[in-house]
This record gives structure tokens, sequence and C-alpha cells, in this order.
């Protein structure tokens, strides 16, 4: 279940239209000629036995791709061009905080990346580059990749993420009478994370209400108007934590009259892997504020089952391995969008953040990551 296996599924399912559309074709009529005779017949064959399972498979999936962008024209004005050119400004950012069974907890973050490029769309495909612009680095552990799809009626977000080692501390809460910015800025680099999965939701009011005239500026709303959301998703989440390397950035830095401060049992992993299966609904609205212009606000919170294991180290005389557990959480995803269209010229900006939990008794981790794009284009090759 992953980027690789959804993209498979499409492409094949618009192989079984194209197929369809061209057996179809051929069999409307057939014209068949005597060789060295002139004639005026045309004789028009009708093969029964090719209107097999495959045809009318075919029917369908064309009748269930053209419903991907069923609109009412009230609400929605489609698009008139075939092709658009793009300039885009990406920013991503994330945070992940450790929590221990004694209220001790340490946020990381790493260095934001701010990226530009050009991109390239038709219709509903865009294609594009972004290079980082906000430093250059030679850690080649360090990869993102997401890809998010709109159609009037389903969404699908495909990610993969994976950090390098630039984490620093956000902030530490490891006592009292300490304050929570004593650590703020520290690098840390023995910490490194990676997440790949997918969110998959279907848009109810999808006729009237329009995702992609907020984030693929393919259609532009007319009218205000909004939808609730359904959706599932999957995600593979994983932390590997040199705990030795944090306990001594911790011992180094936290000033002497602190006193002796002990790092909790609790934080002293080494690795935890976990998968979240959810099942999210939410709502989103598009509001027209004026002529041209859209903000558009989305929330979705899931319940999600989250399966994990793990290898907490305590001390030296004591370790505990294999450590497994399943439960339940909440995970959400939010998504905003600000853009100008007049249906030729373009602009605007977008964010979709993404939230994950996992807690128990001894041990918790949040993680927050997302993106802002801020992009200016022009819509050219009218249909």
């Amino acid at each position: 279940m992953n980027g690789r296996f959804t993209r498979c599924l499409l492409l094949l399912l618009l192989m079984v239209c194209a197929v369809a559309a061209a057996a179809a074709e051929q069999t409307d009529s057939v014209v068949q000629e005597n060789s060295g005779v002139e004639t005026d017949t045309v004789v028009v064959v009708k093969p029964q036995k090719r209107k097999t399972v495959f045809r009318r498979i075919g029917k369908v999936f064309t009748r269930w791709f053209k419903h991907f962008n069923d609109i009412d024209t009230n609400y929605i004005e489609p698009q008139h061009y075939n092709y658009t050119v793009m300039m885009q400004n990406t920013n991503t950012y994330e945070i992940y905080t450790l929590e221990s069974k004694s209220g001790q907890s340490i946020t990381f973050a790493p260095r934001p990346s701010v990226k530009i490029g050009p991109y390239l769309g038709w219709r509903w495909v865009f294609l594009g580059y972004t290079f980082d612009i906000g430093r250059i680095s030679n850690d080649d552990t360090k990869k993102e990749f997401e890809l998010s799809l709109y159609s009037s009626m389903f969404g699908i977000d495909l990610y993969y993420r994976k950090t390098g080692n630039d984490f620093r501390i956000k902030e530490a809460i490891l006592g009292d009478g300490l304050n929570k910015n004593v650590l703020k800025g520290i690098p840390f680099s023995g910490m490194s994370v990676g997440i790949k999965g997918f969110n998959l939701y279907y848009i109810f009011n999808h006729k009237k209400f329009s995702y992609p005239a907020a984030f693929s500026q393919s259609t532009c709303q007319k009218r205000s108007c909004g939808s609730p959301l359904l959706g599932i998703s999957y995600a593979k989440h994983t932390l590997d934590l040199d705990y030795m390397k944090l306990k001594q950035v911790v011992e180094n830095n936290i000033p002497p009259q602190a006193g002796d401060v002990q790092l909790d049992e609790g934080l002293m992993f080494s690795k935890v892997n976990y998968t979240s299966y959810a099942v999210s609904g939410g709502y989103a609205y598009n509001w027209v504020f004026a002529k041209n212009w859209l903000f558009d606000a989305s929330l979705s919170l899931g319940i999600a089952y989250k399966k994990s294991t793990g290898d907490l180290q305590y001390d030296s005389e004591f370790s505990l391995r294999d450590f497994k557990f399943g439960d339940f959480n909440i995970d959400g995803i939010g998504r905003f969008g600000l853009v100008w269209n007049n249906t030729k010229y373009y602009a605007g900006m977008s964010t979709v953040l993404h939230s994950y939990t996992y807690r128990k008794s001894q041990f918790s981790t949040s993680n927050i990551f997302g993106s802002l794009n801020i992009y200016v284009g022009i819509n050219i090759g009218r249909k």
C-alpha cells in the first residue's frame, strides 16, 4: 500500500478505458470490399461476441471517470484551457515531539526547506521541479516527495519524507525550575525520521464545491459552497534515536545551577516503527468573498488504529525488546488556500498540514509536517 501501487492502479484503469473505447469504435461498423469487384454495397457487421464483459466494463469505467468532474456551472466555472505554465515557491516544515510518562518532553525541528521552480500542466496533471535555495547541503539522506491530485469527486495525497541529520531542539521540558527554551537551537544529529503513506477522500457535494478551484487552479468557484468529506489513510512511520547522544546533549547544556537533571527512562529508546490505518471525516468550505477571489478552509479528523514495535533501553541492567502495542488515536489533516483566478491568469498560496499522534502511558510521540506553496501562473491553449 504505497504511492507506486496507487499509480499502477490508476494507469491500469486508464488502459482499460482506452482499450474499451477503441473496441467500441471498431465494432460500430465494418466495411468489407470484394477484391477486384466494383460494388456499392456496404455490409455492416455487428459481431455479438465482441460485446463481451470487457466492453461493458469499459463503459462502466468511462461513465465513472466522467463523473469525476461533473459540476454545476451555476457554482463552478470549468477550465477553458488545456495547458498551464506556473512558477511556484514551496516551503516545507516538520515538528517532532517525544514525551515520557513522567512529563519530560523534547521537541525537534529541522531547518525549513525553501524551494522554487517551474511547473507545466496539462488539464489536471502538473509536472515540475523545485530546487532548494535556502541552503546547499551534502546530506543525501534527506528526501521529500509529495503529490496531491484533485478531481471534483475524489482527492488523493501521496507522500514520502525522510529527514536528514539537521534537527535542532525547539524546546525541552525537563523538570521544575528549568525554562523550556534552555536547550533551544542546539543542533542534534542523533535522530532520523521517515514517513510514507497516502490519504484518499470522497467529496460529497462535488457538483457545487470545487477542491481543484482552491488547490489546482483548474476550475473557478463562482459562489460560496461547502461539502462534507469522508476518507481513508495509511501511513508508515519510522523513528531512530541515539539516546546516548541525546543524554550527552542534555547533560552538557543544562546550566550548573539547575542541579543534576536526568533524562527520563521513557526517552531512552533506539527505534520505534508504527503503522497507521485511519478513517476520517471532515468539512471543507470555499468562500468567494470578491470577484475572482477564493478562500478555502478544510479540516478532517481521523480515528486511527496504530500498530507499533520498538526497542526501549531503560538502563544497562534492564531492557525491554520487541515492545509491541496497538491503540486508537486521533490524527488530523488541515488545508487552507487563497486564490485569485480570472480563468486566464492566477496567483495564490496554499498549505496542507498533517498531524499524527501516538500516546501510551509510558511513551508518546506527535508529528506535524506540511508545506506552504506560493505560486503565479498563466493558462494557455484554449479548448
